[in-house]
């Protein structure tokens, strides 16, 4: 409690907010410092490494990309210095990346002879391969520009890989044209393993822009390479549409993609031995100022190391396998999942812990139940392929009733749905788009049965995507019910996305952006009212972002008014907690570990009672977005054994992790909170392998 906080005066302190685009650095250095953990299996750190540049791309594409745009906007509160600042902390995250991997990672790899050979590297016996290798695989795929008027500067898409080099003399016309472009193929695999009868016992790979450089003269004539690097552009990447001027919006983004890769460069990376003279030249060519000028210390694109890892032979250096727990307790194999859920109640799955195997037979025995009339699903990140997807189409060829309310706008995952959506009406599904302005961002899934002269319905709700592939490396919470009332209300979303009418207000659901973000201030309302007439008051918040402001401030006033906070927030978390007189109560923690925290839950206390409390799954993070601009649920859970066991799951351990904690300090920058004591995660694999054995 805060002795200097009047209890009868409902007033507080709102201190400034932390910067978001900082923020989700700082959750990027967090993800980055597993890459130094010599706990961690050494191609595991070196995955990591991927990871955060696969995350700064994303960063570069989304995030720095708007806050450009807001720093030209004179109404926005961002400018320059802003930009400048977050510039600044991403150069020194990328230095810090490449120093560990070229300083740790790589002579790591050598030592257990996993080694990539630059071409000086390379003995003659391995140089003679690499040159069959170009000849035969690289050569024929290669095309370089050389620029004069008539060879403009070519077009060069997001994030695609390409070389610069000036020559020397004059081209076959006599003309003094000295830069040429040479495209990185895609198609070619960027890590190449050499075959043993070269590798001298080891486990050698070559870069393919190794390759290409070694031979990057071949390609000219007889011209000499006087100066040469890799360069790759990243530009602004989101698919923008006018919603409100068009007719069709999978029409429209299906015609967006093939511009995405051509939007605004935001950001130039070149290798650090670039001249000055190239590297100045590309940024003209891009309009970039200088300090969008990445130099790196390594390969251009760390992501595509992924293939090294995919190739090495070296059991010993990753995790140890994980193979999810089947629930067999609860939901024997071979028994109706309906019948299980109409006669023993609700069952909770904890992915990736269990297996998320049983949402696929829950719709599978949907699919092949001739009582099950009518499914319903939201489809948002499912993938490429998808065993649910294949369900849903042969659900509608058996002539059931499929909706399937498909998010479109789904980042990244457009043109993988806009496919899905396509398949599903050609077997006669009715596809819907949610709504305009708004993504389906829920996750439901809701099935319609026949039993006797009635009809019974069942669903599945979850706080994570229905992606088979992410679920075994995501944690996320599934919900499967037969309750009426919840199922019901699920229904009731359904027909709202299908048909655009008003909906009475649900009766168990929480649903952004009508009541959700009001009730969740409510309760907020509640802990602090609670921690004013000096009654227990307790908030427990594990989502993987809080950024809107309202949610900030309540979380705020019911801390200053003495309830005890603790926020698990993976991501960007712009609260700036333990400011003496201010947000002292509260504690914010990050969990960065083997798996990606994906997980929301909500806990909220303002008494002695258990009607004090509430628990809440949610498939929405604390953001403004989420809470006003896209279709999210969240649902409580009142039955007693199973809010216990998420408590005990969900929430208890990640409060008392001693391995993979972070506590967020009131600066923005994270410390770690020890290196050794209990992982919530490792507490989870082993409780669920010992009831799967």
């Amino acid at each position: 409690m805060n002795p200097a906080v009047d209890k009868a005066t409902p007033t507080s302190i709102i201190p400034a907010l932390l910067n978001r685009e900082k923020a989700i650095l700082e959750f990027n250095r967090r993800v980055l410092a597993q890459a130094q953990r010599l706990d961690v299996p050494l191609l595991e750190r070196l995955r990591y490494i991927c990871i955060v540049s696969s995350n700064l791309d994303e960063f570069f594409e989304v995030r720095f990309a708007d806050m450009l745009d807001a720093a030209r906007d004179p109404q926005s509160q961002v400018d320059n210095r802003d930009v400048e600042r977050v510039a600044r902390a991403a150069h020194t995250l990328i230095d810090e990346q490449y120093g560990i991997f070229n300083e740790q990672l790589m002579p790591e790899l050598r030592q257990h002879q996993i080694t990539i050979l630059n071409h000086a590297d390379r003995n003659e016996a391995q140089r003679a391969w690499v040159a069959k290798f170009f000849e035969r695989e690289v050569r024929p795929l290669l095309m370089p520009v050389g620029l004069d008027p008539a060879h403009p500067f070519p077009q060069v898409a997001n994030k695609s890989l390409h070389f610069i080099a000036r020559l020397s003399g004059k081209d076959a016309f006599g003309r003094d044209n000295r830069i040429a472009i040479v495209k990185v193929p895609r198609v070619l695999p960027r890590v190449i393993r050499l075959p043993e009868s070269v590798a001298q016992g080891q486990q050698a790979f070559v870069l393919l822009t190794s390759v290409i450089r070694a031979h990057l003269e071949d390609l000219f004539g007889g011209r000499k390479v006087e100066a040469f690097s890799q360069f790759r552009v990243t530009r602004d990447s989101d698919l923008e549409v006018d919603e409100e001027e068009i007719a069709n919006l999978r029409s429209a983004l299906r015609s967006g993609l093939t511009t995405r890769h051509f939007g605004r460069a935001v950001r130039l990376e070149v290798v650090n031995t670039c001249p000055a003279e190239l590297s100045q030249f590309l940024l003209e060519q891009f309009d970039l100022p200088e300090a969008a000028l990445y130099r790196v210390n390594g390969p251009v694109n760390l992501v595509r190391l992924n293939e090294l890892i995919d190739q090495t032979d070296a059991p010993e250096l990753r995790f140890e396998p994980h193979e999810p727990a089947w629930p067999q307790a609860r939901l024997p194999r071979q028994k109706s999942i309906f019948e299980r859920l109409a006669r023993k109640g609700d069952v909770l799955l904890h992915h990736p812990f269990e297996s998320f195997d049983p949402v696929v037979e829950f719709l599978r025995e949907a699919v092949e139940d001739p009582d099950v009339l009518a499914i319903k699903q939201t489809i948002y990140r499912t993938g490429a392929k998808s065993a649910l997807m294949d369900l849903l189409i042969e659900a509608a060829r058996r002539g059931k009733e499929v909706m399937a309310v498909v998010e479109l706008k789904a980042r990244f995952d457009e043109e993988a749905n806009i496919n899905w959506a396509e398949r599903l009406e050609a077997v006669g599904a009715q596809v819907v788009y949610g709504i305009v302005g708004f993504k389906t961002h829920a996750k439901l899934l809701l099935v319609t049965r026949r039993e006797g002269a009635k009809f019974r319905r069942y669903a599945h709700l979850s706080t994570g995507n229905y992606n088979p592939r992410t679920a075994r490396f995501y944690t996320d919470l599934g919900y499967m019910t037969a309750d009426s009332e919840l199922t019901s209300d699920v229904d009731s979303v359904f027909r709202q996305l299908a048909s655009l009418g008003k909906i009475k207000t649900p009766r168990r659901l929480l649903l952004a952006p009508f009541n959700m973000h009001s009730r969740m201030m409510e309760m907020l309302g509640q802990v602090e009212a609670a921690a004013r007439a000096g009654k227990p008051a307790r908030l427990v918040i594990k989502i993987n972002a809080l950024t809107d402001a309202e949610l900030i401030e309540g979380i705020l006033r019911a801390s200053q008014a003495g309830a005890k906070v603790d926020l698990i927030v993976r991501g960007a978390c712009m609260l700036p907690p333990g400011l003496p007189g201010i947000s002292d109560n509260i504690v914010v923690r990050s969990i960065v570990g083997r798996f990606l925290e994906h997980t929301r839950v909500c806990y909220f206390q303002w008494g002695e009672r258990e009607e004090d409390t509430a628990l809440y799954l949610s498939s929405a993070d604390w953001m403004s977005r989420n809470m006003f601009r896209r279709i999210e649920v969240a649902w409580p859970i009142n039955d007693p054994k199973l809010r216990q066991r998420i408590i005990d799951e969900a929430l208890v351990p990640y409060l008392h992790d001693g391995l993979d904690a972070w506590q967020l300090g009131p600066d923005g920058h994270s410390s770690r909170i020890s290196t050794q004591g209990p992982c919530a995660q490792h507490a989870l694999m082993r409780l669920f392998r010992a009831q799967r054995d």
